[in-house]
C-alpha cells in the first residue's frame, strides 16, 4: 500500500515567485495493480514520482511505503522500489549487460549474473546484451532503463513517461512488458498524459490538475461519470464544439437536431473524462 497525505510541495524561481507543484494531496494506491496519474505536463506528476522515490521532499504532509514512512526509513523504501525516469540516465558507452551488472553491484543484488539474464530476457535485449548502448534506438534504452529497474525484483515500479518519445508500434511493446510486471505481482505507479496509454494499462487512475487530484477511480467508470458518448460538432468557420451524453440515443437525438455542420458520434476517452472535470486539455 501507497499512502500519499496532504502532501504539499512548492518551488520558487530566481525572482521568488512560487509555483504550487503538489497542493494538498492525499492519495491511497492498493497493492498490485497498475495506478495512473494523468495529466498535462506541469499537473505535478513527476514532481509526486520524485516524492515516492525519495528524491523529494514535501512542504507539508508525508507518505508511507509499505508502513514506513519515507524520510525516517528510506532504506526500507528504495529496497522495495524499482525507478525508470524520464530522463535517459543510462551509461551510454557502456553494453546493456555492463549497465545492467554495474546497477546490480552498487545495490547489492544476489546471483547477479543470473538477475541480469532474466532482465535483459524480460524486455528482450538478451541477444543484444554485448552492444555499446549508444547504438540502441531510443525503444531498446527505454527498455533497457526499464530491464535495470526490474534488477533488484522491487514490489514497487514508479514509471515516469515511460514511453514518451516513441512511436506507437514500440509503444505498444512497453505495454507489453509492463503487464507482465503486473502478472508478476508489483505494483506500477506510471505517470502519462497519453490518454489510449492510461485506458490501455491502468486499473485505477488519477486526474491531476495544477497540482491537485481532481478524480480517481477506474477508467470505465471515470467516463461513465461524464457520459460514455460525445458529439463532435464542426461548424462552418471550422471551430470544434463538444456534447457529452449518458447514452447513444440521447447522442443520435442531438446530432440530428443540428444543421449546416459536421458531426460525428464516438465513444468518449479520458480526454473528454479530463476536459470536463478541469476545463483544460492534456
Amino acid at each position: 500500500m501507497i499512502e500519499i497525505s496532504s502532501v504539499t510541495k512548492t518551488y520558487y524561481q530566481a525572482n521568488n515567485k512560487k509555483t504550487i507543484a503538489v497542493d494538498n494531496l492525499s492519495l491511497k494506491i492498493p497493492h498490485g495493480i497498475i495506478f495512473g496519474l494523468l495529466g498535462p505536463n506541469g499537473a505535478g506528476k513527476t514532481t509526486i514520482i520524485k516524492i515516492l522515490t525519495t528524491l523529494s521532499k514535501p512542504d507539508k504532509g508525508f507518505c508511507t511505503i509499505d508502513g514506513f514512512n519515507l524520510y525516517t526509513h528510506p532504506i526500507e523504501i528504495k529496497k522495495r522500489i524499482g525507478v525508470v525516469p524520464q530522463e535517459n540516465n543510462l551509461d551510454r558507452e557502456l553494453s546493456a549487460w555492463e549497465n545492467l551488472y554495474i546497477y546490480g553491484l552498487l545495490h547489492k543484488v544476489g546471483d547477479l549474473e543470473k538477475k541480469v539474464e532474466e532482465s535483459l530476457k524480460m524486455v528482450d535485449l538478451w541477444d543484444r546484451k554485448d552492444s555499446v548502448v549508444s547504438h540502441f534506438s531510443g525503444g531498446m534504452q527505454r527498455r533497457l532503463l526499464l530491464a535495470r529497474a526490474m534488477l533488484p525484483k522491487p514490489s514497487i515500479l514508479f514509471l515516469d513517461e515511460p514511453t514518451i518519445g516513441l512511436d506507437p508500434q514500440i509503444r505498444r511493446q512497453m505495454w507489453d512488458i509492463i503487464r507482465k510486471t503486473k502478472i508478476q505481482g508489483r505494483t506500477v505507479v506510471i505517470t502519462t498524459h497519453y490518454i489510449e496509454e492510461a485506458e490501455a494499462l491502468c486499473d485505477l487512475i488519477g486526474i491531476l490538475s495544477k497540482g491537485r487530484l481532481v478524480a480517481v477511480d477506474t477508467p470505465d467508470n471515470l467516463k461513465s461519470m461524464v457520459g460514455r458518448y460525445v458529439v463532435d460538432i464542426i461548424d462552418e468557420e471550422g471551430h470544434l464544439k463538444q456534447q457529452i451524453f449518458k447514452n447513444r440515443e440521447e447522442a443520435h437525438e442531438f446530432a440530428s437536431s443540428l444543421n449546416n455542420c459536421s458531426v460525428t458520434i464516438r465513444k468518449s476517452n479520458l480526454e473528454d473524462v479530463f476536459i470536463k472535470i478541469t476545463g483544460e486539455k492534456i
